[in-house]
């Protein structure tokens, strides 16, 4: 009998669907259609997405006179149209309505609430509310998706009040939403409590966690979170992995990139086109671009999200040259490129510093129609400031139609970065004249600008103003400008009195920027304080322990300076070389300490002795105190003779007229 009562079901829905396809093929208009037969032509065209054959049914319901009056077809074509997101036709058509059922109030909210419009879905929901129609388990959910989206807060709550009270807290649908709710809220351990208070749980709600706590931040808690989830034996999807890539990229975890990488691998979604242009994006944060290159180069077709994610890998690992091989390649295979990658080539162009190629990125954004972006534009005059001409800097933001917050802020810096702090100081007034209140970036800035010019009367002042006219709170890179400014100037003992009397815990960047000055003006029983006071905070990255041990070869403390370099080898931790390069007839030529990879290397050794030769004759006598290891002084000489700056001198010298 059940089967009997299948076949029979199966029939109907076959019957259906064909007398459907057989409308849609003569076309609906040479039928005398019903009510009913026009909605379920509304619903099929709701499951295809068939936006022009619902407008078409929609016409002939007008001019058969079907709609006329009619509750039923109304309430369907508001549906579809919410569906599609047209919520303009679908609220003209609401407001026709004179009994609204349960059914249209959820589906408007809903609407609105996914096409962006989370105010007006609120709207309606108090509209629902007060011609006295109750919400259910099918309203909650996208009330509280619009909360959420525009941060309400206190009205989340009280949505949430009335969820108890009307005993909808346990319905798994409702529940998910709440949880996704307090999470935009960023009130991750409300969240918290409310998941593991849920009687019942599906994939949504892990999902929903572990997202919510990357998105704010909690990278260790998500994955904490995860490895809950294997245990209760709950199936992940392509969602989970994504918040869990997501979470080792901002660790930079490399070992638990790879773990996460071989479960993508066990669950057969590594062919997901979101997963893996992730995975390229969380191997460059991790620092491992081998497997990133290896990961992008075995997709078959590549998006415009895989070139991106490679190229700003390329940037952020320190390989400009690599990207714009990669972006060559890019435009060769395809023709699309978006902001994103033209932010890449950008930095690619900041860390280059190389004049040429940032006109020619510059004139490929304007030919290809992006140079009104006031995002790019604030970008390009960073990156000309950055590759040398201010001059080139100044004429972008000038052309720049509409200037917000980070054009002024690129332009001031550009200029601090060149010296000129008093025309940084002259625009910093420029853009408060405009009605632009300067933010924590802009300030920092301006204090680089004055630290760079030795503006230490204004720099203290603008320090002074921060929290009184600009309403900033000066944070550590303000704290650090505002040393760095001291330093500079040599006011070494207010500097460090300054530092003393900070409001927060002074880290390691603010005692590293007043060693540097330390060194500089010769103080090094301050320089040998300071530097006791670092090794003490174990700082992690090899520049500060560097710093550490040139300071104690400088007080010719050679056994400290040993333990400091034994500590580098015993934590793996290798200083990258330091490198110098000119940019000569459009390329860029790289040089390292005793490099002889050059194809002119021949030619730039022997042009440097000859340079030795007169200079010996001119009375030169090398300083060999940066040179910082126990060895004899001539042997300090031959290693400064072959410094990469010399290098890249001498390699000029021979290939420019005198």
């Amino acid at each position: 009998m059940s089967n009997g009562f299948l076949r029979f079901k199966s029939f109907k829905l076959s019957t259906k669907s064909n007398t459907i396809n057989r409308w849609l093929s003569t076309g609906f208009e040479e039928h005398q259609l019903t009510s009913v037969q026009c909605g379920a032509l509304l619903q099929s065209f709701m499951s295809t997405k068939s936006v022009g054959r619902g407008k078409r049914l929609h016409a002939y319901t007008i001019t058969s006179g079907l709609l006329f009056n009619n509750t039923y077809l109304c309430t369907k074509l508001a549906a579809m149209y919410a569906s599609f997101g047209e919520m303009v036709d679908a609220g003209l058509i609401f407001d026709r309505i004179v009994l609204k059922s349960s059914f249209l109030w959820n589906v408007m909210i809903r609407g609105y609430a996914n096409s962006g419009l989370p105010e007006d879905a609120l709207v309606l929901f108090g509209e629902m509310i007060c011609f006295g129609q109750k919400a259910d388990n099918f309203t909650y959910p996208f009330v509280l998706k619009a909360c959420g989206d525009l941060l309400m807060v206190r009205l989340g709550r009280e949505v949430h009040c009335q969820i108890v009270v009307r005993g909808f807290a346990h319905d798994l649908y409702v529940a998910n939403s709440l949880l996704a709710m307090y999470l935009k809220f960023g009130e991750v351990w409300v969240s918290r409590q409310l998941f593991d208070k849920m009687s019942v749980r599906d994939l949504t709600s892990w999902n929903t966690v572990i997202s919510g706590y990357a998105q704010n931040g909690y990278f260790d808690e998500a994955i904490s979170v995860f490895r809950v989830m294997e245990q209760a034996r709950v199936g992940q999807d392509s969602v989970t992995f994504l918040s869990l890539v997501a979470a080792c990229a901002n660790l930079s975890d490399l070992e638990l990139a790879r773990q996460v990488h071989g479960r993508i691998v066990g669950e057969s979604l590594e062919y997901d086109a979101f997963v893996r242009n992730s995975l390229i994006d969380m191997y460059c944060k991790c620092g491992f671009l081998v497997g990133a290159v290896k990961l992008f180069e075995g997709i078959v077709d590549k998006d415009v999200v895989s070139w991106n994610s490679i190229i700003a890998g390329c940037v952020r690992n320190g390989e400009p040259v690599r990207s714009f091989t990669l972006f060559r390649r890019m435009r060769a295979e395809m023709d699309e490129v978006d902001q994103a990658t033209l932010t890449s080539l950008i930095s690619a162009c900041n860390q280059l510093t190389a004049l040429q190629c940032a006109r020619c990125i510059h004139a490929y954004i304007i030919e290809i129609g992006f140079g009104f972006d006031i995002t790019l534009g604030s970008s390009i005059v960073d990156m000309y400031a950055k590759c040398g001409s201010v001059e080139f800097a100044r004429q972008v933001f000038d052309e720049i139609p509409t200037r917000n917050l980070f054009s002024w802020s690129a332009i001031i810096a550009g200029y601090g970065l060149h010296g000129r702090g008093k025309d940084s100081l002259s625009l910093f007034g420029q853009m408060k004249h405009s009605g632009i209140k300067p933010d924590g970036v802009t300030c920092v800035s301006v204090l680089a600008a004055c630290s760079h010019a030795g503006l230490v009367d204004e720099g203290r002042e603008i320090f002074e103003k921060m929290s009184s006219e600009y309403s900033v709170v000066p944070q550590m890179e303000h704290y650090i400008c505002f040393v760095d400014l001291l330093g500079r100037a040599g006011r070494l003992e207010e500097a460090y009195d300054f530092i003393e009397r900070m409001k927060m815990e002074p880290s390691i960047d603010v005692w590293a920027s007043l060693l540097s000055a330390s060194r500089t003006h010769n103080n090094m029983h301050l320089a040998e304080a300071i530097a006791d006071k670092i090794f003490h905070l174990k700082p992690k990255g090899t520049g500060v322990y560097v710093a550490l041990s040139n300071i104690y070869a400088s007080a010719r403390r050679w056994k400290d300076a040993e333990v400091v370099r034994a500590i580098l080898r015993q934590r793996k931790l290798k200083k990258p070389p330091g490198y110098s390069f000119v940019e000569l007839n459009r390329t860029v030529h790289w040089f390292l300490v005793g490099d002889r990879s050059h194809p002119q290397s021949e030619e730039i050794y022997a042009k440097l002795a000859d340079l030795r030769i007169h200079m010996k004759e001119a009375g030169y006598k090398p300083d060999t105190s940066s040179v910082f290891y126990d060895v004899e002084d001539d042997v300090k000489e031959k290693m400064l003779e072959c410094h990469s700056e010399r290098l890249a001198i001498a390699f000029v010298l021979i290939n420019t007229r005198p």
